[in-house]
């Protein structure tokens, strides 16, 4: 009992600091500016190092610098943040005309753009989550760096010997050969209070993409650099907000505009009246699904399954097929839509009536007969953002607005395949949740979901069903937090950040605003990209690579089958 108690405790403690966070950063949204390591920016970190979120390791540990959150948040923000001490959120303000060179992050699409050596902008089109994602990271990134300066400089001001070395290394630029680089991977142990093989680990990381991340040694150098000279020569570290991305948060200027361009091309290609099939998922397994085994059978004579095709086309030899699949699929019933809305939420839609039925892999099962009765219609919807889902969705959802009349969305059916955190087995495992619940509050959203646990009990992954948490933000959860909600009644099994932004929008179209009818059906379904409770497993520890294949063909296919068939058959 007393243990039961105790982790309440902690839960609590946890959940009081998310809520300071989120109020705190909307303060200093509202304020326009705050500094970080300042007296507006205190809140931010002291509440961070109270919460102790799991992706951020040791962010509580004052002798060690956290290297594998240090490497996700640095795939996230755009190449150079750590040499800007000045840094702009801005809204879409024109900088794409400008010639300053667009900066995008390796593992979060958004523009960002270098100004000068001081400044870097960051544009801002997906809403307040994308907001709270930028300043958490940044607060995380600006609380390492104050243990890089306090570590590197002695008592009498001076620098450790391994900091001067580190300095010679990044200016000069200079080359190392292997022994030269062991060396300076030796005086990081040093400086980072790691391991040799912990910085070797980072290290190669962040060296796999040299394009969008500079090098361990540039990063930490220019982290623990601004840091000392805000510390020294009172050089502030600034984050400003520009009035136009204030004044547009919570309004569904791009949502709008997207769902415009969507609606545009259905009636472009006389689609509009047809049965509409949503899926939110990623932009490959919709199309590979239907195309890559006709295009994989051609070349090399022999039957392919279609999850063995995936992991091939995973392969750096294998780029040139996906060019192929995709020629095939756009002969085929495929249209793209380029992302022009500032959502970077890409689309795709398919006309089923046009799919080379004779050549599909035998694990796509369908009712020609409905098919040419129905003639449906699929529209994929990259993965949305957090907040984002409600804008998109409910956007998407509106009736379109013409000026031959107002025509209603013929939507039949609604599906979301997502990535999310599991709290019983491991990553690529599955979750088919039966309601959402909003973290922090008693908002609660029960689903009628097509899908249940024995849709996938034929695989050998293992499948769990109940309850998922929609979180305010992947990075802020910790093992305190998650527990509570796993041990507790609740029996959660996942957490996600789109699920109840998605379902609000949908039950608010359906039920209340009567845009689409009240009996959509709606398949819910998510694989697992990390587990947040299970060390070495959070989604800092890198990318679920073939892991996840599986999980997102199984999922697809059970998508495309149960569309493509007549309900109930």
């Amino acid at each position: 009992m007393n243990t039961f108690f105790e982790e309440l405790t902690r839960a609590q403690e946890s959940r009081m600091a998310i809520e300071k966070l989120y109020i705190e950063m909307r303060h200093v949204l509202n304020n326009g500016y705050f500094k970080p390591t300042g007296r507006t920016g205190k809140p931010l970190i002291e509440a961070l190092l109270t919460l102790r979120p799991e992706i951020y390791g040791s962010i509580n540990d004052p002798e060690k610098v956290e290297l594998e959150g240090i490497v996700y948040v640095i795939d996230r923000l755009p190449k150079g943040i750590e040499m800007c001490r000045l840094i702009k959120l801005i809204s879409e303000e024109g900088y794409e005309k400008s010639h300053f060179e667009k900066i995008i992050p390796r593992s979060r699409i958004r523009n960002c753009y270098r100004i000068d050596a001081e400044q870097m902008f960051i544009e801002v089109t997906r809403g307040k989550s994308e907001i709270y994602d930028i300043l958490t990271h940044l607060t995380f990134l600006y609380n390492e760096a104050e243990k890089i300066r306090r570590k590197v400089t002695l008592p009498n001001q001076e620098k450790l010997p391994e900091w001067n070395y580190l300095e010679q290394l990044v200016l000069q630029q200079k080359s190392l050969n292997p022994q030269e680089q062991e060396i300076a991977f030796t005086y990081l142990t040093t400086i980072l209070g790691r391991t040799f093989d912990e910085v070797v680990h980072a290290y190669k990381r962040l060296a796999a993409h040299p394009k969008t991340n500079n090098d361990l040694f540039h990063i930490v150098y220019w982290l623990g650099r601004i840091s000392i000279e805000e510390y020294t020569l009172g050089k502030d570290r600034i984050i400003t907000f520009t009035p136009i991305l204030r004044e547009r948060i919570g309004k569904h200027i791009y949502g709008e505009r997207w769902a415009l361009l969507i609606k545009q091309k259905l009636q472009e290609l006389q689609l509009l009246d047809r049965p509409l099939h949503i899926i939110s998922a990623n932009m490959h397994s919709v199309m590979n699904s239907f195309f890559a085994y006709p295009v994989f059978l051609e070349k090399y004579k022999q039957q392919f399954s279609i999850n063995s095709i995936a992991l091939e086309l995973i392969k750096p030899e294998n780029q040139s097929i996906k060019k192929e699949i995709e020629q095939f699929a756009q002969k085929h019933g495929m249209y793209d839509l380029p992302v022009k809305s500032g959502t970077f939420m890409p689309v795709q839609i398919f006309d089923t009536t046009k799919l080379p039925f004779d050549q599909l892999s035998p694990e796509i099962t369908f009712d020609l007969e409905y098919i040419q009765c129905e003639k449906p219609v699929i529209l994929v919807m990259d993965y949305a953002f957090g907040e984002q889902a409600f804008e998109t969705m409910d956007e998407l959802l509106k009736p379109f607005k013409t000026e031959q009349g107002t025509f209603p969305m013929n939507v039949s059916s609604i599906s979301i395949m997502g990535k999310a955190g599991i709290l019983h087995g491991g990553k690529g495992d599955i979750m088919i949740p039966t309601s959402f619940v909003f973290e922090g509050t008693a908002d609660n959203y029960p689903i009628q979901n097509q899908f249940t646990k024995k849709d996938f009990e034929d695989s050998d992954l293992q499948v769990f069903e109940g309850c998922m948490i929609t979180v305010l933000g992947t990075s802020l959860q910790n093992k305190d937090v998650l527990s509570y909600f796993k041990n507790s009644t609740w029996r959660a099994i996942g957490l996600e950040m789109e699920g109840a932004h998605y379902h609000k929008a949908i039950q608010a179209s359906a039920l209340i605003r009567k845009h689409i009818q009240p009996n959509v059906t709606l398949r819910y379904a998510y694989y697992a990209s990390d587990n947040p409770l299970v060390s070495g497993s959070t989604l800092a520890s890198g990318s679920l690579g073939e892991i996840g294949v599986k999980p997102t063909y199984l999922i697809t296919i059970k998508i495309l089958n149960s569309i493509l068939r007549r309900p109930n058959s």
